[in-house]
């Protein structure tokens, strides 16, 4: 593929634990990637991301890293992953892997270290401060899961940072000595041979030196968590997304060039998008970067054309690069989120993933929305998640869009396991799994591999510009442009028909896979949840 092959890409997210089982233990693991991988193939998408796979204690879930070049036991062996990789390449797929860089688990030998002593070698290596007279807290930083973002050690009689959990401390990038060491685990796997990685809450890794307290929310942020978590009362100035990263990026981008990696950003902070314009600044800093922006419950065309265009002219000044998600391992399924009738219906999920793969950047898929699955109920009993526990009933965590990929309708828990699953298979997802869809034309499956391969054919979805035209409620409209080179693509997103007048003719791409569209000279008629791609007459 061509250097910047990742531009327009569609990235194919993986959440290990729950892919494929290959050796009976509940758990997805590595060798169940590589078996499976001819799905993922078939698909047509150009990379895998993997959710991270690093020795853990698995507080949250592989997030939280103890040793960031050894494959946790549960998952394989650096062996396997060799093989995953090999398998992969073999079938023309990129691999991009997590990097949890801003924080690590509080069983890494580094914590270890660092809280020993006031004045050891690590002393500083992670966020340490002394408590106010009346011992509580430095400042009145949150955590994202909830209550205060500082932990009491006894040992130090300190307090440290931890933006999540309590037990994932995080590192202070304010020392060169943390830097460098993380960049050295980066080069790590960077002569393993990966093509990429996705480095999970890169705005988070500095802090504001002087320890300033946030001020409250003022009701106009878009937040990135949920409005019951008291997260969402501030104003995250000062505990992230500072200036002092962009120095950083820097040389973690002169690293990656000299191995061609690729470095895709998550970026939640509540003004993203100039946040994210500054972190893909062309050939300076990360290559891409996604936000939670399509990732919230509202889904309007008119917030969906807000987001979509102030990220676009946000990036247009420092000629930086997105990727969109509707869907991934943080938030609920898509089929369920934005779905106000509370039905299945696979005309919305096509129209979703239609629009997913037709918005300016570069796509994530997340597992599991080629098939149109739903979020799934999962017990309290059987809840994993600890954001999950913390926040239910209001808020029931990550669980339900973590659930087993489901393989074969016919085998226990759906073939992703012999043995007893980590969480439970839906019964809903069963009727849609891939043996049951694999052979039906009519099929989320079937329209999914159809999008996607004929989206390769589409150079213009991939990197042409971007303008939309005004129409009503429920209308989305806009055209994707490179030169003389246009296409316009008209989205329905309600359950009945609606019609739009075009500014001019436009004939049907051809070999699409959008159907029951009318055209009667100017005037186009979309049924449900329709979808309309054309071009001008003389370009057909």
């Amino acid at each position: 593929m061509a250097k910047d092959w990742w531009r327009g890409a569609v990235i194919y997210q993986i959440y290990p634990r729950s892919f494929m089982d290959s050796n009976g233990d509940g758990i997805g693991d590595l060798p169940g990637i590589t078996g499976t991988l001819g799905h993922v193939a078939g698909l047509g998408v150009d990379a895998i991301w993997i959710s991270p796979f690093f020795r853990s204690p698995m507080k949250d879930f592989g997030y939280d890293v103890s040793d960031y070049r050894a494959v946790d036991p549960i998952f394989g062996t650096l062996a396997d992953f060799d093989a995953l990789l090999a398998r992969a390449h073999g079938l023309g797929l990129k691999i991009i892997i997590d990097q949890v860089l801003s924080h690590t688990s509080d069983q890494h030998a580094w914590f270890a270290a660092s809280r020993a002593s006031r004045d050891n070698p690590q002393a500083d290596w992670y966020v340490w401060a002394d408590p106010q007279p009346d011992g509580t807290p430095p400042n009145n930083w949150l955590s994202v899961f909830g209550g205060s973002a500082w932990q009491w050690d006894s040992r130090r009689r300190q307090y440290y940072l931890h933006s999540f959990l309590a037990e994932q401390p995080d590192l202070n990038f304010h020392c060169p000595a943390v830097q460098e060491a993380l960049l050295g685990e980066v080069k790590f796997w960077c002569e393993r041979g990966v093509d990429g990685f996705r480095f999970d809450a890169c705005n988070h890794q500095f802090h504001d030196a002087q320890l300033r307290d946030n001020p409250p929310a003022s009701g106009g942020e878009v937040s990135t968590v949920r409005a019951d978590n008291p997260y969402a009362m501030q104003q995250h100035l000062h505990d992230k997304s500072q200036p002092e990263n962009l120095l950083f990026l820097e040389k973690l981008r002169r690293l990656l060039d000299g191995y061609g990696a690729v470095a895709l950003g998550e970026v939640g902070d509540e003004d993203a998008p100039p946040v994210m314009a500054r972190y893909t600044e062309r050939d300076k800093r990360l290559h891409l970067a996604y936000s939670f922006s399509l990732l919230t419950s509202e889904h309007s065309a008119r917030h969906l054309r807000t987001q979509v265009e102030a990220l676009d002219s946000a990036l247009a000044r420092t000629d930086g690069w997105g990727c969109w998600a509707v869907s991934n391992h943080d938030v609920p399924r898509v089929a369920s989120r934005w779905n106000a009738a509370g039905s299945a219906d696979t005309r919305r999920d096509r129209l979703w993933l239609a629009l997913l793969l037709s918005l300016r950047g570069s796509a994530s898929v997340y597992q599991g929305e080629e098939l149109g699955l739903p979020e799934a109920e999962v017990p309290f009993e059987l809840l994993q998640d600890p954001y999950g526990r913390a926040f239910w009933p209001e808020f029931k965590g990550r669980d339900g869009c973590r659930t087993p990929m489901p393989w074969r309708a016919d085998q226990p828990h759906g073939g992703f396991t012999d043995g007893l699953p980590w969480l439970p298979v839906s019964e809903a997802h069963l009727a849609l799994a891939i043996d049951q869809q694999a052979g039906d034309p009519r099929s989320m499956l079937h329209y999914s591999r159809a999008l996607l391969h004929w989206r390769r054919t589409q150079p213009l979805l991939r990197t042409g510009g971007m303008r939309f035209f005004d129409a009503p409620e429920p209308l989305l409209w806009f055209e994707r442009r490179e030169g003389d080179k246009a296409l316009q693509a008209v989205f329905n997103l309600s359950d009945a028909p609606a019609t739009l007048q075009l500014d001019a003719p436009l004939v049907p791409l051809p070999g699409s896979p959008f159907a029951g569209a009318g055209l009667d000279g100017r005037m186009l008629t979309l049924p449900p949840y329709g979808v309309f791609m054309g071009e001008p007459p003389h370009a057909a």
